[in-house]
């Protein structure tokens, strides 16, 4: 159902979407200085600001970057919009307009009400949801003290600040006791409009490309491409894509191979056909399946460790970062913006968060072709979101599970997983380990033992090819304690370089979800220097917080890639942050070696057979069951 309240989010002059938005550059005068000069006095006067109400000053640039060059003003009219900055939690907002309102910064303030509105929505996108019940949201404002939530709710929804819609509720427990001939049970929610109208965007699009294709008039050879596939799953790929504008396919690793044959099939038919890959990695892997590239490209690659060049890769190939960028990566565009494209693969389809996905469906053509293809047992998108769930549980457009399994013990061992079961494997070549340990401490030693020489003596896997995968940064077993163990033993050094070394194994996260593997080259002037397999990227000085240690990822960071070895480590005090796809995505990382440094006892085996994924509140499925969708067949 549609917003039945309508508005747009509160911000500044000159912003969107929350964003500080630039003026036109003046011709007399460089670009940069004309930008720059307005930037620094927006950021002087926030500091005043934010002195006086007793914040620090540090805040001053990224108020800016929120609220706009008038960060100052609004902030003195409204102080509670400092919530929006980075690290400030209620208390300290509390704070701060008490500092400049006086007596009349009471608990009950409105602007107080909705900047908390604003806020729980904030945190709950980031824990992937695109909408909140309006009933948790009510409850968060009392445990704040806010004297009359509901009224406080009325507010937000009458003054923009949040939109709210009234739809059913497909996945709650009442939704599955209700017999066919009852009402389905509704819900309330709430959302900022920057996911209400991407979710909406996102359905609109994919009607659209179901709507605009025209099978009846064909311009290439679908039956013989399918005569002439790979394998049947591949097959099923071709004929199911002949007949709709949108496909979702499903599959674990094995199964890239059918997107490649489709791909592959497509361009010798003529058409302009592209495979998009969410890692670098990720291309590499299904480069070598197209048969153009070198799937040792990567130096994550589950088969060499070597560097390339990018442009080993063939034509039909781009990165979900890159293609999105707008530096010109993938398939030229057209006047309007569009792709040019006949056919658009979207591999690893479940790590779109729905912003992403909107902006990429919007850019496909009408009467071009959508796959979405990936596994739907993996850890679903960093940012808000469940896309490919969603279009699955939808039911909107053909879908294709591939036939074609994982090979081997740790194929055997995922696919159980992915089912909800696991099941004792035989693993004569030490294809799996299990490792148990008796708390944290030892589970770090195992680990740096494990990586520095058993996997490297016993299994043949160097260190620099085996990857640790653990819960959290934090934790007497998290990232943070892993590098920093791992560092000492395998590169040792005193950080010189900001806390890095040369040599150093890294990642660096321009965006969110985005997660680059690099090498520490060196520093300069213009910040660190690393070297990936997309080539040398500099990282400024003040990005610094983009680059981490990475010998110890969390398995949201490892989604995407493919290692030959893997030690997963599941410490006694990971229990609580586990779950189904949580296991299946880090153990799924492993293409020869896995060992499990397992502490968690008899906890794992309850975590995968009952705890599928973490619920995320989203609207994707309740708008595409009422969009009026072509009838589809298959």
């Amino acid at each position: 159902m549609r917003a039945i309240g309508e508005g747009r989010s509160r911000g500044g002059p000159g912003t969107e979407a929350g964003g500080a938005q630039e003026s036109p550059p003046d011709e007399a005068r460089p670009a940069a200085a004309v930008s720059r000069a307005p930037r620094d006095e927006a950021s002087a006067a926030a500091r005043a600001v934010l002195t006086e109400g007793g914040a620090p000053e540090a805040l001053a640039r990224p108020a800016v970057d929120a609220l706009g060059e008038g960060a100052a003003r609004l902030l003195r009219e409204d102080p509670w919009l400092v919530l929006s900055l980075p690290g400030v939690r209620v208390e300290h907002a509390d704070g701060f307009a008490r500092a400049l309102l006086g007596p009349q910064a009471g608990p009950g303030d409105p602007r107080r009400a909705r900047a908390l509105v604003v806020r729980l929505l904030e945190r709950a996108a980031l824990e992937g949801h695109t909408a909140v019940e309006a009933s948790k949201v009510r409850a968060a404002l009392g445990q704040h003290f806010v004297p009359d939530p509901e009224e406080a709710l009325r507010e937000s929804v009458s003054d923009g600040s949040v939109l709210v819609f009234q739809e059913e509720d497909l996945d709650g427990p009442a939704a599955s006791k209700a017999s066919e001939d009852e009402e389905p049970p509704m819900r309330v929610l709430l959302g900022l409009d920057r996911y209400a109208l991407a979710e909406e965007s996102l359905a609109d699009g994919l009607v659209r490309l179901l709507s605009t294709l025209d099978p009846a008039a064909p311009k290439a050879d679908w039956v013989g491409a399918a005569r002439e596939a790979p394998s049947p799953s591949a097959a099923d790929l071709i004929r199911a894509v002949a007949e709709s504008g949108v496909v979702v396919h499903t599959g674990g690793e094995a199964a890239r191979a059918e997107p490649a044959a489709l791909v592959s099939a497509a361009r010798g038919l003529g058409l302009r056909a592209w495979a998009v890959t969410a890692t670098e990695d990720s291309r590499a892997r299904l480069g070598g399946l197209l048969g153009s590239g070198n799937s040792g490209n990567s130096g994550n690659s589950a088969d060499s460790g070597d560097s390339g060049d990018s442009a080993d890769f063939p034509e039909a190939l781009v990165t979900l970062p890159g293609l999105l960028s707008g530096s010109g990566e993938g398939p030229e565009r057209a006047e309007d913006g569009s792709l040019d494209v006949d056919l658009l693969v979207v591999c690893d389809a479940p790590r779109l968060d729905v912003e992403a996905a909107a902006t990429l469906v919007e850019s496909v053509p009408d009467g071009a072709r959508l796959v979405l293809s990936g596994d739907p047992g993996v850890l679903w998108s960093v940012g808000p979101g469940r896309v490919f769930a969603d279009l699955l549980a939808a039911k909107v457009c053909p879908q294709v599970a591939s036939r074609t399994p994982d090979p081997g013990p740790l194929g055997e061992l995922v696919s159980g997983i992915g089912i909800g079961e696991l099941t004792a494997v035989e693993a004569p070549e030490k294809e799996i380990v299990i490792v148990p340990v008796r708390d944290a401490g030892e589970a770090v030693h195992r680990t740096v033992q494990l990586v520095a020489d058993s996997v490297p003596r016993a299994i043949g896997v160097p260190s620099e090819h085996t990857q640790v995968i653990t819960p959290g940064h934090g934790g007497a077993a998290g990232t943070r304690v892993l590098n920093a163990a791992l560092k000492e033993r395998l590169n040792p050094g005193p950080g010189r370089f900001d806390g890095f070394d040369p040599g150093d194994r890294v990642v660096h996260v321009p965006a969110p979800g985005t997660v680059v593997p690099a090498r520490v080259v060196g520093a300069d002037e213009g910040g660190l220097r690393l070297e990936s397999a997309a080539g040398p990227v500099t990282v400024a000085r003040e990005h610094l917080a983009t680059v981490r240690h990475a010998w110890a990822l969390t398995a949201h960071q490892a989604a995407g890639m493919r290692w030959p070895a893997v030690v997963a480590v599941l410490p006694g005090d990971a229990v609580q942050a586990l779950d189904r796809s949580w296991v299946y995505t880090a153990f799924g990382s492993a293409a020869r070696h896995l060992s499990v440094v397992h502490g968690v006892e008899q906890a794992l085996p309850k975590v995968i057979a009952q705890i599928p994924a973490r619920a995320r509140t989203t609207r994707l499925r309740s708008i595409l069951r009422e969009q009026p969708v072509p009838p589809q067949e298959g």
